[in-house]
């Protein structure tokens, strides 16, 4: 028996590969079949079964593509209502996998048709289970994600997921292994560990959602504290995984076209397209088309892109580094975004040799800005999570977090100047850069971000263990 995860960085996403006497299982693909493919090509194994935990929102699933290139059955769990032919598994229904079997476990909560599938070995007994996003390592899926279809308030929600993990996921042997669908830097959850697998026993010794003497109340309240607005494109990306939609590789040669300066330019007019630059923060600040958004690809590229971007049908322009344009590419795809009009060929040097309009951004060392701030009369933006702010932060600082930057605009004025940061200038970055595209041509970044300025003797308030912080 072989168990492999198959993990995605930029999405903080586990895919599972799962292999027995000659045939394999995949469980929760992301969009493109070529490496699930590939890894079963290795050993010889046939694809027989693709089981998806859920209707995935923070990604678009590779299920259908990845049917269609194996003649695989995709498995969804009860309640389930895609537009593509899968088999509907019903609860404790068990399934093989070459000498092994997966057992179908419902466990809806975070969203109602959300289930774990249990791993028995040859000898029928449990070895793993692969929870998707019931349950994390140090955390639970949140509960709010699936209301609205579901005509249910997250309140409902929670309680259904409290009953399904005390029924089907906690009595189970200690020594199971825990594999979840993500890791830390999912918006899937509150606080996930950066652990990406671990023993149900350590769990139930170590996850807060998991307390035995945890009552239904405590269990609502908690899981419902503290949530962040769900990024934007959630709920298209649940609307496509229900759908057939393109093949990656169907994707990637439609969008995949280089554009002169001239040519480039001229689609921004006439489609009045998003310029989204993906290059380093360091570059874009350096130089960078007016107008153009930032989010660079060495962060949390395509999260960032899904919940500033609003529509995943928005049609865009591409400013990448030479060599990354079919990476930043496949990354859109893989949250929905597969409206690329193209890449700037020979990129933002080209753009300059055709004498082109460029813009930067103005940027300040964090040891002069300990020197230069006054409570008083600057006006110092902490784009940080509320949690990151309320633990510390510097005094007379104004939180406006940069997932909530269309909500907080309001309250700012474009006349007035401004200094930004977050923790180490990536989402400094990207905030000034959508505030630029609106107005407001006064912010100068902080050069390092609170990593820098924690290390100056800039007032700041007292420390607060963000463990404690709701």
């Amino acid at each position: 028996m072989v168990i492999e995860q198959i993990y995605t960085g930029c999405l903080a996403q586990g895919a599972y590969y799962i292999e027995s006497d000659g045939f394999a299982a995949i469980i929760d693909p992301l969009r493109g079949a070529d490496p699930y493919l590939l890894r079963a090509q290795k050993s010889g194994a046939v694809i027989t079964h693709i089981f998806e935990t859920h209707f995935h929102a923070d990604f678009v699933s590779g299920h259908v593509e990845l049917a269609q290139a194996t003649g695989a059955t995709i498995v969804f769990g009860p309640l389930a209502n895609p537009l593509f032919p899968f088999h509907q598994a019903v609860h404790h229904e068990e399934i093989s996998i070459g000498t092994c079997t997966i057992r179908v476990l419902h466990t809806p909560g975070h969203t109602m048709e959300s289930t774990c599938y249990l791993l028995l070995d040859a000898d029928q007994k449990p070895h793993a289970l692969f929870t998707g996003d019931t349950l994390f390592i140090g955390d639970v899926g949140r509960p709010d994600l699936a209301q609205k279809a579901a005509e249910i308030t997250q309140e409902d929600l929670a309680r259904t997921l409290f009953n399904s993990l005390r029924e089907e996921v906690m009595p189970l042997p200690p020594h199971v292994m825990i594999y979840p669908a993500h890791g830390a830097g999912s918006a899937c959850g509150k606080n996930i560990s950066t652990k990406t697998w671990d023993t149900l026993e350590n769990q139930l010794n170590t996850n807060y959602a998991l307390r035995a003497d945890m009552s239904e109340l405590e269990f609502v309240k908690e899981v419902t504290s503290g949530l962040l607005p769900p990024p934007a494109y959630f709920p298209e990306n649940v609307a496509l995984n229900k759908q057939r939609i393109p093949a990656l590789s169907q994707v990637m040669a439609k969008n995949n076209h280089a554009l002169t300066p001239d040519e480039f330019e001229a689609h921004q007019e006439i489609e009045n397209a998003l310029i989204l630059d993906t290059r380093s923060k360091e570059a874009f600040a350096q130089a960078h088309i007016p107008g153009a958004i930032f989010i660079g690809i060495d962060g949390n590229f395509a999260p960032w892109v899904g919940a500033m971007i609003k529509d995943v049908k928005q049609r865009m322009l591409i400013v990448a580094e030479e060599g990354f344009e079919s990476e930043v590419l496949m990354r859109l795809s893989r949250v929905g975004f597969d409206g690329t009009i193209g890449y700037l060929k020979g990129g933002i040097d080209a753009w300059k040799l055709a004498g082109k309009e460029c813009d930067h951004l103005e940027q300040i060392s964090a040891i002069e800005m300990a020197e230069r701030f006054q409570p008083e009369n600057t006006h110092l933006l902490d784009v940080r999570k509320p949690g990151e702010f309320e633990a510390e932060h510097v005094d007379g600082a104004y939180s406006i977090p940069l997932d909530f930057i269309n909500e907080k605009m309001h309250t700012l004025d474009a006349e007035t100047p401004y200094f930004a940061h977050c923790l180490s200038g990536y989402r400094s970055a990207i905030f000034i850069s959508i505030m630029k595209s609106r107005g407001f041509h006064n912010i100068i970044d902080i050069q390092g971000g609170w990593d820098a300025l924690a290390q100056t003797t800039i007032a700041k308030t007292d420390f607060v263990c963000p463990s404690k912080v709701k």
